[in-house]
């Protein structure tokens, strides 16, 4: 049995997902199993996956699309191995990651994870180290220090500073906290990490380059905002914290997802149920409040010009 389980989820994506499958088998740790769970892809993934006959390399496929998390947690109940990853399929692992990740593990057994810091890349796998440098330090994992996290849950809630497809686990933690949450496409990674802290989890943060996070046109678009708006209340309001410092922070972001969430409802014409969430946001900006209900008012023509300007002077 293989000591690490590695899956990719994938959907539609054959052209990254080889590059993906690539980085695995160029690991310099050999001691793997390879789970590709595919989400009901219309593409030629299929036949791309059947000219994999390597006995450490498993396709699964959904004959539909199931979701994503869904799709996720369909990997993780196939997984054997004794530490578990999960990284999507237009990202990549630096050659060395298993091996950095899992001597930690090996050596540490009060550890329950490993996490990295990571690349930025860009659509032809370049590595962009200004933008690299900046999303470390957006993300506070320029100020972590390498070692055991002692404020996990700050670290994973306030700053957002660990990314799941740059972290080793092992693999009964994730089973400790059941894994992804079901029916989530958005959210689950920062869910996850939450829940692991709330459990007191121990993770170990190892400040290398191990891994690259692909950013292209596909993560952004209304079409992609108001799901991930959905999503990210639905992840905020799961749980509450002991802590007044963090139940003060959770609940100012879901007044802003709320107000965000209506001003993009309102901008697709689901005018009623936008108010209804700009109201139940106002308590984040009153001043953006009135002008989104004064914005829900106008003709759809001229509410997405002015919604049009709005962004122009934003940017």
């Amino acid at each position: 049995m293989a000591k690490i389980s590695v899956c990719i989820p994938t959907y539609n994506r054959v052209h990254l997902l080889l590059s993906a499958i690539e980085s695995v088998l160029k690991q310099t740790y050999t001691d793997f199993e390879l789970i590709i769970c595919d989400d009901g892809s219309t593409d030629s993934t299929p036949v791309i996956m059947s000219e994999f006959n390597t006995p450490n390399i498993r396709y699964i496929r959904h004959s539909q699309n199931i979701g994503k998390s869904n799709n996720m947690r369909s990997g993780f109940a196939t997984a054997k191995g004794e530490y578990f990853i999960k990284f999507d399929d237009d990202d990549r692992l630096v050659p060395e990651f298993l091996a950095r990740t899992s001597a930690i593990l090996d050596k540490s057994s009060n550890i329950d994870f490993v996490s990295t810091d990571h690349w930025i890349i860009d659509s032809q796998n370049c590595r962009d180290r200004i933008a690299t440098k900046l999303n470390s330090e957006r993300w506070g994992r320029s100020e972590l220090s390498a070692g055991t996290i002692d404020n996990l849950l700050e670290v994973v809630f306030i700053k957002q500073s660990l990314q799941v497809g740059a972290t080793l686990f092992r693999r009964s933690a994730l089973q400790e906290v059941g894994f992804m949450r079901p029916n989530l496409q958005n959210c689950e990674d920062n869910d996850l990490f939450v829940r692991l802290a709330i459990a007191r989890k121990k993770c170990y943060y190892l400040s290398e380059l191990l891994m690259e996070y692909r950013f292209h046109s596909e993560q952004q678009g209304i079409n992609r905002a108001i799901p991930y708006l959905r999503d990210k209340l639905s992840y905020l309001t799961s749980y509450e914290f002991d802590s007044e410092k963090l139940e003060l922070i959770r609940l100012k972001r879901i007044a802003e997802t709320e107000l965000v969430l209506g001003l993009r409802l309102i901008e697709i014409g689901e005018t009623e149920k936008g108010r209804e969430m700009i109201l139940a946001g106002k308590s984040f900006s009153t001043s953006k409040t009135l002008t989104g209900l004064a914005i829900s008012f106008l003709p759809m023509e001229l509410r997405k010009k002015v919604f049009k300007i709005l962004r122009q002077l934003r940017n």
